[in-house]
């Protein structure tokens, strides 16, 4: 089966059951997780899914707004209040990501549709703007959230006094979202195990 034959039936599939695991794919369609990975990137490109930890998830057009600030837009999962990621569009509309994972890749999908956003601080808890905002990726301090997890900082010493005491990497807002990204679609597209 060619790959966009896989992406119209897994289109179809997302449609239907709203989310769906890697796994369950793989299996249906015999190839390796991989190549799952590889046929879901356009349709992540395109707006019709979100990718998460092991899965996927439909993104209907203002499926989430202030009218549901409890779910995260992107993952669905619950929306935690110390590390909730708020993305501002035109008109005043508000979309809520759990985290800065999730906050950080639809705030990258939709570009120019938001005007600002807003993230809180790891420490203090006080709300930053996003695009002023200090990233922390690969730390060993697990928060259970979405993976790879994003540590979020108003102040850049305080990121790099955080790091040297649980380890990771301190990004500035436009490298966060890139490798977030990088580190949940491109790799994908590496190798293929079939």
């Amino acid at each position: 089966m060619f790959p966009i034959e896989r992406q119209e039936q897994i289109k179809q599939l997302i449609q239907m059951n709203k989310t769906l695991r890697i796994s369950e794919l793989s299996e249906r369609f015999n190839v390796s997780e991989m190549t799952i990975h590889r046929d879901l990137n356009p349709l992540v490109e395109e707006g019709l899914i979100s990718k998460f930890s092991g899965g996927m998830s439909l993104i209907e057009k203002n499926y989430q707004t202030l009218s549901d600030p409890n779910n995260c837009v992107y993952c669905y999962k619950p929306n935690r209040s110390n590390m909730v990621y708020h993305l501002i569009l035109p008109g005043g509309e508000i979309e809520s990501a759990c985290c800065a994972h999730c906050g950080l890749l639809r705030h990258r999908q939709l570009g120019q549709e938001v005007s600002h956003a807003i993230c809180y601080d790891f420490f203090l808890n006080t709300t930053i703007s996003a695009s002023l905002t200090w990233f922390v990726m690969d730390t060993t301090l697990n928060v259970a959230c979405c993976q790879p997890q994003v540590l979020t900082f108003a102040n850049g010493a305080d990121a790099r006094k955080f790091v040297n005491g649980f380890g990771g990497t301190v990004y500035g807002f436009r490298e966060a979202m890139d490798t977030v990204y990088q580190q949940m679609f491109e790799h994908s597209e590496c190798c293929d195990d079939d």
